[in-house]
């Protein structure tokens, strides 16, 4: 049998059998081209999805970084704020500590100063009421005041032993305190009993 008895019965011939081999050469090669593609699409979208990633974890990396750095700065501030504060108000107490302290001083000298003053006063007055005294108004002054202290001291002593003992305390804080401006208070006592005694001479002499 020869080629033509073959193609009259259906069998292809080699030119047949090349272009079809070409043809299936051509889908398959296509066929790998889609393929080759579609895996393509897949990388691109994996290395898209990857790099999407660490630009997210870098992103938030630097993000943590400058809110570290903004709480550091914030707390550095705080703290100079702080102190600032607190030196201001040492600085304060202090000047109103000395403030305070001159403030006292001016007032004790004034206090002195005035208790200086009422003694001498005092002082000139009962020297000018002893002056213009005659001796026998003195005498006579001199022998009420003996007496007065005598029966001053009978009544206290009869007062201690009939006081009881908080009392008795109490009345040594006064006496104390007494003690601590007895010259103004003896001063003032005798121009007090002077006065009385011219006052009682004048009247017996009219």
């Amino acid at each position: 049998m020869n080629d033509e008895s073959q193609n009259k019965m259906g069998s292809p011939t080699p030119e047949e059998l090349r272009r079809q081999v070409e043809r299936t050469r051509d889908e398959l090669g296509q066929t790998v081209e889609a393929l080759a593609g579609k895996a393509d699409v897949k990388t691109q979208a994996k290395e898209k999805s990857a790099a999407a990633r660490k630009q997210a974890t870098e992103k938030t990396a630097e993000l943590k970084e400058q809110a570290a750095e903004k709480t550091a700065a914030a707390k550095e501030q705080a703290a100079e704020k702080a102190t600032a504060v607190k030196e201001q108000a040492a600085e304060k107490s202090a000047e109103l500590k000395e403030q305070a302290a001159e403030k006292t001083a001016a007032v004790k000298e004034q206090a002195a100063a005035a208790t200086a003053q009422i003694r001498a006063k005092t002082a000139q007055a009962a020297q000018a009421v002893k002056d213009r005294t005659p001796d026998p108004v003195q005498e006579k002054s001199a022998q009420a005041a003996t007496q007065v202290r005598e029966s001053a001291a009978r009544a206290g002593q009869f007062a201690v032993d009939r006081t009881p003992d908080p009392l008795l305390e109490k009345a040594d804080r006064v006496a104390k305190a007494a003690r601590a401006n007895r010259t103004p208070l003896l001063a003032g006592g005798a121009v007090l009993v002077a006065f009385l005694l011219i006052r009682r001479g004048r009247g017996r002499s009219k």
